[in-house]
């Protein structure tokens, strides 16, 4: 009885707390209060800001604000235009360029980005920092951050209780000692490279694929999309193998993305229509029937200052 109870209360939370990614469709679990992220996002970006060297009044610090801006408007108007309002309801926007050596960028919850000057080589111009923008916006938009939030307390929970369930199984103590010590050690593990990790490749291409309509949406052109991705390929270090690594091959995302370079050229070319002629782009509203909009698509519960993303495979 006790155990129907246990799993009538997960089925149960899962049913309550799934949502859907605006655009994609795809199902999410979400326990955490928008809010409440939203909060603790601010509070560390306040202080990473007070840490670090934030580049003002110069070309490169204009660019950013301004290509941020321009993403963040358009995915904001389609928001608009598709009744999804309540998805950036609590987002107060905010672009800082940092100096540092990192090639790296990254959006917390509720809009706050950072550049990092390392990455501008590797950009070379507006267009190229449309690409990092628009798959670092999209993080946000989906609410990468507050998912895995959310499936860190979950995963918790179900270790907990296998770890109880196998525990009664053993018919001694001693082997009940000796399976609760190795589950400790073998469970979190496997969990990882099972389950987060996998999960965490398929955040990141889902923000590659909304990134390329949301930087079309803004009028940058999507082709350059691959351009920049082959430049990062061609510096890359890495060699990380594939289900040991928290992000998708380069080969992988450079093939996705141009298989989705027609449905951003759609947005694009209605985007520079209108652009051209000083007018603001009509509602672009869903062809896919299930969803609320037309775009397709990291680990435990953590403290706050985890919020700010490490160092992603940019370098």
């Amino acid at each position: 009885m006790k155990r129907f109870w246990i799993a009538s209360f997960f089925a149960a939370t899962l049913v309550i707390a799934c949502q859907k990614v605006p655009i994609t469709g795809r199902r999410q679990l979400m326990m955490v209060d928008d809010a409440a992220m939203n909060q603790m996002s601010f509070t560390t970006y306040r202080t990473f800001l007070d840490s670090s060297k934030v580049v003002n009044s110069t070309t490169d610090a204009a660019m950013v604000t301004r290509v941020g801006t321009r993403i963040a408007g358009a995915v904001q108007r389609y928001l608009d235009q598709n009744n999804l309002t309540n998805v950036t309801k609590d987002f107060k926007w905010e672009y800082h360029l940092v100096q540092s050596n990192q090639v790296n960028a990254w959006c917390m919850p509720g809009g706050k980005v950072v550049v990092y000057s390392g990455i501008l080589p590797i950009t070379r111009d507006e267009t190229g920092l449309a690409v990092v923008l628009g798959h670092e916006i999209s993080h946000a938009i989906a609410k990468h951050g507050a998912e895995r939030m959310s499936e860190g307390m979950l995963e918790q929970g179900l270790l907990q209780a296998g770890q109880v369930a196998g525990i009664m199984a053993m018919k001694t103590p001693q082997n009940r000692a000796l399976f609760a010590n190795l589950y400790g050690m073998a469970a979190p593990a496997a969990v990882q490279i099972g389950v987060a990790l996998p999960h965490s490749r398929k955040q990141e291409s889902e923000a590659d694929h909304l990134g390329l309509v949301f930087m079309s949406m803004a009028g940058y052109d999507p082709n350059q999309a691959i351009d920049f991705w082959n430049r990062m390929a061609a510096g890359g270090k890495s060699q990380t193998p594939i289900y040991l690594s928290d992000h998708p091959s380069d080969a992988n995302r450079i093939a996705d993305l141009q298989k989705e370079l027609p449905e951003a050229m759609s947005y694009y070319q209605e985007s520079k229509k209108y652009s051209d002629n000083g007018q603001t782009p009509p509602a672009t509203t869903s062809t896919d029937p299930n969803t609320a909009s037309s775009f397709r698509g990291k680990s435990g519960f953590v403290p706050p200052q985890s919020l700010v993303p490490k160092n992603r495979k940019k370098n």
